[in-house]
């Protein structure tokens, strides 16, 4: 069984520069992505509880966006992958956060829930409630 590729949008009241290190460092990720992340080069663990993912850091565009692939128990990366880009409407200069990630049909509801915690942990890490 495959994993469908979904998006979801964000509004967050911050400026992209506090996003994109919120988004894109170990330090920023461990406030409100995962319990603790640590990277060695490219290479990024994501632990929670007492479960640990590994990614490789795909792509990273300064102040846009980042893309991190997963990673099978050998370290071999899958297809799967997610991205946070961020997103600027160019006349309110309203900030978004574009989330990209896979999930089994049947989980969607509740991985869009997870999304939606780590979001909210996010927003208070930036003030913006």
């Amino acid at each position: 069984m495959e994993k469908i590729k979904y998006e979801l949008e964000f509004i967050l009241n911050t400026s992209t520069a506090i996003l994109f290190n919120c988004m894109s460092t170990p330090s920023g990720l461990s406030e409100w992505f995962a319990d603790n992340v640590n990277s060695r080069g490219e290479f990024f663990t994501f632990i929670w509880n007492d479960s640990e993912e590994k990614a490789k850091l795909a792509s990273k565009k300064t102040g846009e966006r980042i893309k991190f692939k997963w990673l099978d128990e050998d370290g071999t990366e899958t297809d799967y992958f997610f991205e946070l880009k961020i997103m600027e409407d160019e006349i309110t200069k309203d900030v978004s956060l574009m989330v990209t990630d896979f999930a089994f049909e049947e989980d969607f509801e509740e991985v869009k829930l997870l999304w939606e915690s780590q979001i909210s942990d996010l927003k208070h890490v930036i003030g913006s409630v």
